[in-house]
């Protein structure tokens, strides 16, 4: 076997132009497909991929809604693949709300900034600057990756992953595990740095209610208003407590992580912990116990008419196990007389932290920051692990990166002036590098 090479590009030196290119391609997605679609997108990770001699299957869901996948053969192919999957959508951006452009993809400040920098195109880039890297210099993974990269996943992964799970399992037959976005991140804890590895996601249940009344004119008095009976159960929803629930994944987080602020953690009243979590008390809060958000409303076409129904959506979040519960309790909320209707429902997900690739991850990021701690965590949103879980691929959030203690990276999902470090970039494709090499 032939020396692998060493005169070739780095990935370290092409992730951060990779990135910006990435989010320079505008893939909004709004949720009903009149947005441009992950087509172009997907045909600069195909050309990106052809250059080093791999040949990517492009698949449509539908117009203009493009995922590819392609497997990189490894030393063992009689190894359990391993999958490496990224989405090439974001959610949309207003460019008066930033500070830059959020699709100029400049570098300011010693960061790259625009809308998919953290979500996610920025681990896409470290993704392809690492393949890349490997395929010039003859080296090839322990065992087959495969790579694919997704539409859709920022509105639920209907026309990305679950479609190719539904429709094109056969490109991901003998993969046993994934690695995808939202772990593998530093969070600094007093003087100690410490990487959230997910592990646990809650499931998604948007919700439309509908009520139904008895149209008339506005200077009438109605005792049958939807409008009424819709505000009153949304009111009712919206200010619900909702009980706390531990799951292992969460109780073994905040466990780890008093002792790494060197506090007693009350498994029974874990708020006070939170609150030494800072930014991270948002993600981790919403983690404790089910959600329901009342997000938008739909009524009436007219000032002095008062519309025969009237429309509500909900966004559901439940933990693992715990979606009948979440139902439940919603139906008692609402009352008989308002109908539920299930927009968009997907699963909740849990695995164990622990095995030979969870070593593997610690170790990796471990040997580019030594003395970090590596934690398990529950996402509050959800990723296209879901999907690949219904094929029986054990997934985890990892994609990696070394974090300024003084940057709210939580707030960066979806919100104004996105952003990733220069050095981030390049400590997460070293981090990929090792992780590859050891999986």
């Amino acid at each position: 076997m032939s020396e692998p090479r060493t005169d070739v590009p780095s990935a370290q030196d092409e992730v951060v132009e990779i990135c910006r290119d990435l989010i320079r391609i505008d893939s909004s997605n709004y949720g009903d497909d009149s947005g441009p679609g992950e087509r172009a997108a997907a045909e600069y990770v195909a050309e990106k991929l052809a250059e080093v001699g791999l040949e990517p299957a492009i698949f449509e869901s539908a117009d203009r809604r493009t995922s590819l996948v392609v497997r990189f053969e490894g030393e063992d192919t009689s190894r359990p693949g391993l999958l490496i999957h990224g989405h090439l959508d974001v959610v949309p951006a207003q460019a008066s709300d930033w500070t830059h452009d959020p699709f100029a993809g400049e570098v300011v400040d010693d960061c790259v900034w625009g809308r998919g920098a953290v979500d996610m195109k920025d681990m896409d880039a470290m993704v392809l600057a690492l393949v890349r890297q490997m395929r010039r210099e003859g080296r090839k993974p322990p065992r087959d990756l495969v790579l694919c990269f997704l539409a859709d996943e920022e509105a639920g992964g209907k026309l990305g992953a679950h479609w190719m799970v539904d429709n094109h399992a056969e490109h991901f037959e003998g993969v046993s595990e994934a690695i995808s976005e939202v772990g593998g991140f530093s969070f600094t804890a007093g003087s100690e740095r410490v990487y959230l590895l997910e592990t646990a996601q809650k499931g998604i249940h948007w919700l439309r209610l509908v009520a139904e009344g008895r149209a008339g004119h506005g200077s009438m008095v109605n005792d049958d208003n939807a409008v009424t009976a819709l505000a009153e159960a949304v009111a009712r929803v919206g200010r619900h407590e909702w009980p706390l629930r531990m799951t292992p994944t969460v109780e073994q987080f905040l466990q780890q992580m008093g002792d790494v602020l060197g506090i007693e953690v009350d498994l029974a009243d874990p708020e006070p912990a939170l609150a030494k979590l800072g930014n991270l008390a948002k993600i981790v809060g919403a983690t404790l116990r089910n959600t329901a958000n009342p997000t938008f409303l739909k009524a009436g076409y007219k000032h002095n008419v008062i519309p025969q129904s009237a429309e509500a959506f909900i966004d559901c979040r439940f933990l693992p196990g715990l979606e009948d519960e979440l139902l439940a309790t919603i139906d008692e909320l609402i009352g008989p007389d308002i109908r539920r209707e299930t927009v968009i429902q997907d699963i909740a997900y849990e695995t164990t932290f622990d095995g030979a690739l969870v070593d593997a991850m610690v170790a990796s990021l471990q040997a580019e920051d030594p003395g970090a701690r590596v934690v398990p965590y529950c996402l509050s949103g959800g990723t296209d692990n879901k999907s690949f879980s219904l094929l029986g691929i054990r997934g985890f959030g990892f994609s990696p990166l070394r974090l300024p203690a003084d940057l709210d990276f939580s707030g960066l999902f979806h919100g104004v002036d996105e952003r990733v470090p220069v050095e981030s970039l390049r400590f997460g494709v070293r981090v990929l590098d090792r992780f590859v090499g050891a999986s």
